[in-house]
């Protein structure tokens, strides 16, 4: 190490500056390189132990570092409607067009390694993380008042407010519930109960699957809700009249044909014997056919077989409304099944589609 003397002035009088050469300059704090950090994901919502979830819970992600602006973002499998946002620096959240479809198996996917994810300091995630989970079902009572706005019931739903976002499309609405026609008969109107699946419930699901070409089991899985809200925000409603039969097994027996609230027809008809008779209850048409063969076995054994019976209609395990040829109508003749003359039969086809409620009573 060296010094230098320097004297400003005469004499001993005069001031002395000493600089010492070799002495290691101190960096000024702009110039120091940022520490770089470490980039992983911290948490997410849902989390990997929830399962199952509201469909209006709000997806997001958080991490251990800022994320780059021009970051890819997280994806969604099956797809969501909706666009990936800041909440801050470290954190983005799903910002959702559309509920979350009821039922439905979802997974949030973390993209990682070099087409990944990247920090603010361009550090990658590691590796994708993949976060699944399953979104609670839908409420019955939700589904009654969409299968109702929709035109699916004979009922009308009418909400105290509207909604404020289509997220809130698969939440239940407080409102209220009407009766489409007035004065429908006792034994459609002691059917409703709001809030509990039923058989009234059931038909207008299996005509909704009907209409949009899905398996008829009446029961509203993902699809029927995906399809459900689709048409709840386009206001995509029931093509078809809502149709009602009552079979009377008052003699002379009868069949009566409603459709949108009024009777529309009206025949004589045969039920079944005492050593088979067709069973009272409200039911749901299930399965259709133009013409087809019905056999079986008779009360005291034998077997029968009966090809080309017309306009058939089943809507309890075999009983089924159908044309069929008998010297007379109107008392029991059948081994179940409504029959009535095939002319007549005719005509009440087209107003029993999938889902029709078929009432068997006195």
């Amino acid at each position: 190490m060296s010094a230098a003397l320097l004297v400003v002035g005469g004499g001993t009088a005069g001031a002395i500056w000493i600089a010492r050469s070799g002495s290691p300059a101190t960096p000024s704090a702009t110039n120091q390189k940022p520490k770089t950090l470490p980039f992983a994901v911290l948490t997410t919502t849902p989390t990997a132990s929830d399962g199952v979830v509201s469909p209006a819970t709000t997806i997001t992600v958080s991490f251990s570092s800022a994320i780059s602006p021009s970051s890819p973002m997280p994806t969604l499998s099956p797809p969501l409607s909706g666009t990936w946002s800041f909440v801050s620096p470290t954190e983005v959240e799903f910002v959702a067009s559309a509920p979350m479809v009821p039922g439905a198996t979802e997974a949030v996917t973390v993209p990682g390694g070099t087409t990944g994810m990247v920090s603010a300091q361009g550090v990658y995630l590691a590796s994708s993380t993949s976060v699944p989970f399953s979104v609670a079902p839908g409420s019955t009572l939700r589904l009654q008042q969409l299968l109702a706005e929709l035109g699916y019931l004979p009922l009308t739903f009418t909400p105290t407010t509207p909604m404020t976002s289509l997220t809130q499309e698969a939440d239940v609405q407080q409102g209220t519930f009407g009766w489409r026609w007035p004065n429908q008969p006792a034994s459609l109107t002691s059917l409703w109960a709001p809030g509990q699946m039923n058989v009234l419930t059931k038909g207008a699901i299996m005509e909704f699957e009907d209409v949009h070409g899905l398996t008829t089991d009446g029961i509203a899985g993902p699809q029927v809700w995906t399809d459900l809200l689709a048409d709840a925000s386009t206001g995509h409603a029931d093509p078809n009249p809502w149709d009602y039969v009552y079979v009377s097994e008052t003699q002379p027996e009868t069949v009566t044909v409603y459709s949108n609230g009024s009777p529309v027809y009206h025949t004589l008809a045969n039920t079944g014997i005492p050593q088979a008779p067709t069973a009272q209850g409200t039911f749901t048409v299930y399965l259709r056919y133009v013409s087809t063969t019905m056999s079986g076995t008779n009360p005291d054994g034998s077997h029968y077989s009966d090809p080309g019976v017309p306009w058939v209609s089943y809507f309890n395990g075999g009983d089924a409304l159908h044309g069929f040829i008998r010297p007379g109508y109107g008392y029991p003749q059948s081994l179940g099944c409504v029959e009535m003359p095939p002319a007549n039969a005719a005509v009440v086809y087209p107003l029993t589609p999938i889902g029709t409620l078929v009432t068997v009573g006195n």
